[in-house]
């Protein structure tokens, strides 16, 4: 072999071995000199390995404080909600109310029976139990007997779960299914209280309704020995609403409340609403039926959901998917007046990055509102510029700022950031998933200046809590 050849061969091996290897932490770093090597220096003494892209600028004079692959790709897990947040703000307004409603067939006035009654949802988030129930007792003012309750959810598609989610997600209540008419997050509340030793504990499900079944095998113990980790389980993979208890409890344990989500919610909510139909005096004779509202028909009933600013300190500081990606549909359905979907609502949101926030949405993928999806990607410059645009426009920028969690005060950073010498000088958003941990936000400094960050790491291995630990720091 020539030399020349040798040397090709050896070039060709030498990309080859670079390219398979695992990327570095860190690529040349940029800022300020001495916030640079602080920086350097805590991410090195970490020894944690993984991908990382950083970015800190001023908010007063729009200068790069420090940045280290700030362009690189990131999955941002719920750092995605700040998009959404800021695009419900601006498109739908912090006024925005969602509307509820109860109809009946006809032009005339109501009777005391009626042949259809619609409840109508309006992709409220946040509809309670409380909140049928008000709607149950206005309708009982007005009517007696229903032949058939009509559920009708068309505000939004039928679509219940966004690009990219794992189908193992599973029955977790981060992962209930997005739909037009839902109830209580789209959950059910299990609380199991210990009864006598050797004893099933006690079950309560809330809202009380026939719409799921509980299969209690679990059993109350006296100590340790012999322990079973409890375990609360819906039997997703069949679509199925009943749900297996199995394990111990300790007999000297408080009762503990768990949160299951449901099959079909959509159907759960007209369960729930015709059992506080009944407890209002009110019989429904006939079926439940999903389908559309008919035409003519008599509004005569209405619940208004807090304003959408109310809403969106519940998405930030809870981290709510079923709150984030209600709000990406709704989004679809008012810029379209057609039933929103993942794809009108993006479409919309994406549209508003580009032509007002500047970014190029060419450059990085927004798939869901939640960040729940694996397909989501963005920079920390994609964030930094999101994060600019929130603190600057004054016609949102109180609502913006206000609902995210306040470090070591509440929200998701609650035990987090506690350091006195902070102060609650911080407010951001989290954002984890398996090998994913990411925190942006603001952050004011001692004398008052404002900064906006971005930490995203991703390609890790195991828990979460180191990563966090070197953000925090």
């Amino acid at each position: 072999m020539t030399k020349t050849k040798q040397l090709v061969v050896l070039f060709l091996f030498s990309a080859i071995w670079v390219t398979c290897s695992n990327p570095p932490a860190l690529s040349p770093e940029t800022g300020q000199r001495d916030l640079s090597r602080a920086m350097h220096r805590l991410i090195t003494r970490s020894g944690l390995k993984a991908n990382m892209g950083v970015k800190v600028i001023s908010l007063k004079t729009g200068k790069t404080l420090y940045a280290v692959n700030e362009d690189h790709l990131f999955n941002p897990a719920s750092n995605n909600k700040l998009f959404t947040s800021l695009a419900a703000l601006k498109l739908l307004s912090p006024q925005f109310q969602f509307m509820t409603t109860v109809w009946v067939d006809g032009t005339q006035a109501t009777s005391d029976s009626v042949s259809r009654l619609t409840l109508r949802g309006g992709g409220d988030p946040d509809l309670s139990i409380d909140d049928l129930g008000k709607l149950a007792e206005s309708v009982a003012e007005q009517v007696k007997v229903i032949d058939t309750l009509i559920l009708d959810p068309s505000i939004f598609d039928n679509r219940v779960q966004g690009n990219g989610w794992m189908w193992d997600e599973g029955d977790r209540w981060y992962s209930a299914q997005i739909v037009g008419l839902g109830v209580n997050d789209n959950c059910v509340d299990i609380t199991v209280t210990p009864t006598e030793v050797n004893l099933p504990p006690t079950i309560t499900v809330y809202p009380n309704t026939q719409y799921v079944t509980i299969n209690n095998q679990a059993t109350t113990l006296a100590d340790t020995l012999g322990l079973k980790k409890l375990r609360i389980k819906r039997r997703w993979e069949e679509a199925s609403n009943i749900i297996d208890i199995s394990g111990n409890v300790l007999v000297e344990q408080e009762p503990k409340t768990y949160y299951r989500n449901i099959e079909d919610p959509v159907l759960f909510t007209g369960h729930v609403f015709k059992k506080l139909l009944a407890d209002a005096g009110i019989t429904v004779k006939g079926p439940i039926m999903k389908d559309t509202l008919r035409t003519p028909a008599i509004q005569i009933a209405t619940h208004q959901s807090l304003p959408l600013r109310e809403a969106n300190v519940n998405l930030m500081k809870k981290s709510d998917n079923l709150t984030a990606e209600s709000f990406v549909k709704m989004i679809g359905y008012v810029t379209t007046g057609q039933s929103g979907s993942w794809d009108t609502g993006i479409l919309a949101i994406k549209s508003f990055l580009f032509d007002e926030v500047g970014l190029d949405t060419s450059q990085f993928n927004y798939v869901d509102g939640s960040g729940v999806s694996r397909y989501n990607y963005c920079s920390p410059n994609h964030l930094i510029q999101v994060l600019r645009y929130g603190f600057q426009d004054y016609t949102i920028n109180a609502e913006y700022l206000a609902a995210l969690p306040t470090g070591g005060w509440d929200g998701t950073l609650r035990k987090r950031l506690r350091s006195e010498s902070i102060n609650r000088r911080i407010r951001a958003k989290t954002g984890t998933l398996e090998g994913v941990s990411c925190l942006s936000g603001y952050v004011y400094t001692a004398d008052g200046e404002p900064l906006a960050f971005s930490i995203l790491i991703n390609g890790y291995v195991g828990e979460a809590k180191p990563y966090q630990t070197l953000q925090d720091d």
